[in-house]
């Protein structure tokens, strides 16, 4: 995990969800589904493709798909109008 989580969110990095599909060793009409969560930073996401490096070069399951998405968890404020305001006593 990161140092300190908060300035690296400042700094654009962002949580990385991936989802690996990937064909048993063994049985390669069979797929499998592998969850790799970490903090990396889009759109390039350096730490994801290094994972994805070691599993080509040590792992047999051959990968079949990779879909990964990310949410910036820092970001502008959203602001709305308000039009009225309410005292309680």
């Amino acid at each position: 995990m990161l140092e300190n989580q908060l300035h690296c969110q400042l700094l654009g990095w962002s949580l990385t969800t991936a989802e690996i599909t990937y064909r048993m060793p063994d049985h390669r009409n069979l797929l499998q589904s592998y969850v790799w969560q970490e903090y990396d930073l889009a759109p390039r996401f350096p730490r994801l493709v290094r994972f994805l490096d070691f599993w080509t070069e040590n792992l047999d399951g051959p990968l079949a798909e990779v879909r990964v998405a990310h949410k910036k968890l820092i970001g502008p404020a959203e602001l709305r109008k308000v039009d009225a305001q309410w005292r309680l006593h």
